[in-house]
């Protein structure tokens, strides 16, 4: 008898092995945005801004990126263990790389225009992985609509930043 149960639809082994590396993505990808998050605050330089109307509060930044870098941590797990998939994983570390870099660029460096020269190519790389996965992974697909919407709307207030100051 197996000790170990099968996702049937993608044919992911939910064996110890496959959770530790489940714990592994969730620690990397979890763990570096809050990483990130605390070191890189947007300070009194943001708050100095001219912000466009549509800018949210401060407060929605966190919930909306600790449930975005759970589902990036699921898809990039669901890619490494997928050996359908596993054309996919460059793209992946892309993704995750540009959106780690993004921070950095924008709030550690006060550069909205460099900042926008990283997050154009990151939207870009996740609505890519988005089309990819679709024909064969619709789960993680339907986890990365979030993400490329957040991005998105991030893109288009970062833009708006840059043009205002």
């Amino acid at each position: 008898m197996s000790h170990s149960l099968t996702h049937k639809p993608t044919g992911i082994p939910l064996d110890r092995q496959s959770l530790l590396t489940l714990a592994k993505f969730l620690l990397l990808v979890m763990g570096g945005g809050f990483l990130i998050g605390l070191t890189f605050t947007p300070g009194e330089w943001y708050a100095a801004l001219n912000k466009p109307p549509f800018n949210p509060p401060s407060w929605v930044f966190g919930p909306v990126w600790t449930v975005i870098y759970l589902f990036i941590a699921i898809v990039g797990w669901r890619i490494h263990q997928r050996g359908d998939l596993r054309h996919l994983r460059g793209l992946w570390w892309t993704q995750l790389a540009l959106n780690f870099l993004w921070t950095p660029a924008f709030f550690y460096l006060n550069m909205p225009w460099l900042a926008f020269a990283v997050i154009a190519p990151l939207l870009v790389s996740i609505v890519a992985l988005l089309v990819r996965l679709a024909p064969t992974d619709r789960l993680s697909a339907a986890l990365f609509v979030p993400y490329a919407g957040w991005v998105g709307f991030a893109s288009v207030l970062n833009l708006s930043i840059a043009i205002l100051n």
